[in-house]
């Protein structure tokens, strides 16, 4: 993958044969995840077994549902901010549309959607999404994404800078760039050229926290100034019901002092959404919420 001046961005192949726990291969795959999560906070993984033609149906029956009628969007509800459909706003970006699945793991849930967003269902849409795209064995949130390009010569936000919130997400993009991270402070590179095979890894907030601080929560957003219409899919993997974020002992020693308090991963959540109007950066919200210390001002 190409990036920005002379930054290396981590590239990581995952082969069946390094996916046996114990074994070599999967102690060095260990070790690269694990070196990129802590430099970066993300990583490009190149997975051969989802196949381009997989990719193109999945990215195909999304063009489909970004088409279905605004009435049937707007039954895709959640309590939860930005869980549901979120068409174009000013708060987000009028470049940006997305619907989310909230236990996409299940097919009875997609089933369910299908139902909702197609008067007669659309089992070709439940096949494929529940037993193609889902070859990552996550219970996750699932959110589908629809960025229209902005006019011809502007470069212009298609989802502002922010860090993801659950443990992790795997990002699947479709044919056109956008994704961009930032690897210092203000500075960004943008992620182009990915494999039709890969996928971007991204460290979440609570993952940051369970690892008491030693994985990096990247500061990530889109950036659209294509002609054509951008797809993409994300995969977050959303800690279960009551789950305490706790910082696992063998983290934890004089070196590394314990930086965050343990955590019901809702009550972060509500923290987080309770009051759009805070002024708190979004890289800066896990500390706000759950650091042991004050986080230093900028």
């Amino acid at each position: 993958m190409a990036v920005d001046a002379e930054i290396v961005f981590p590239v990581i192949e995952f082969h069946s044969s390094d996916l046996e726990r114990g074994t070599e291969g999967w102690n060095r795959l260990c070790k690269r995840v694990r070196e990129a999560c802590e430099t970066f906070g993300c990583f490009e993984v190149v997975y051969e077994k989802i196949s381009k033609n997989v990719r193109e149906d999945v990215f195909g029956l999304l063009k489909e549902l970004f088409d279905v009628p605004v009435e049937r969007k707007q039954k895709n509800t959640s309590p939860i901010p930005f869980h549901g459909w979120v068409g174009p706003c000013k708060e987000i970006s009028l470049l940006y549309e997305g619907f989310g699945l909230g236990d996409a793991s299940n097919y009875d849930s997609i089933k369910s959607f299908a139902q909702v967003m197609w008067p007669d269902g659309h089992p070709h849409f439940c096949y494929e999404l529940g037993n193609r795209s889902l070859d990552m064995n996550y219970k996750t949130l699932m959110r589908m994404m629809k960025y229209i390009p902005p006019q011809q010569g502007e470069y212009e936000s298609g989802l502002f800078a922010h860090t993801d919130k659950p443990l992790s997400t795997l990002i699947c993009e479709h044919q056109i760039p956008g994704l961009e991270i930032e690897v210092n402070d203000g500075q960004w590179i943008k992620l182009f050229n990915l494999s039709p095979s890969s996928f971007v890894f991204v460290v979440g907030d609570t993952l940051k926290a369970w690892s008491n601080g030693r994985l990096k929560a990247v500061t990530h957003r889109v950036m659209m100034n294509e002609g054509k219409d951008r797809y993409s899919m994300s995969a977050f993997a959303v800690p279960n019901e009551n789950t305490i974020i706790k910082a696992p002992k063998e983290l934890i020693d004089e070196q590394h002092p314990q930086l965050y308090k343990d955590f019901d991963f809702k009550d972060y959540l509500l923290f987080v959404y309770s009051d759009p109007k805070k002024r708190i950066n979004s890289g800066q919200q896990i500390d706000a919420f759950a650091a042991l210390s004050p986080p230093a001002s900028n």
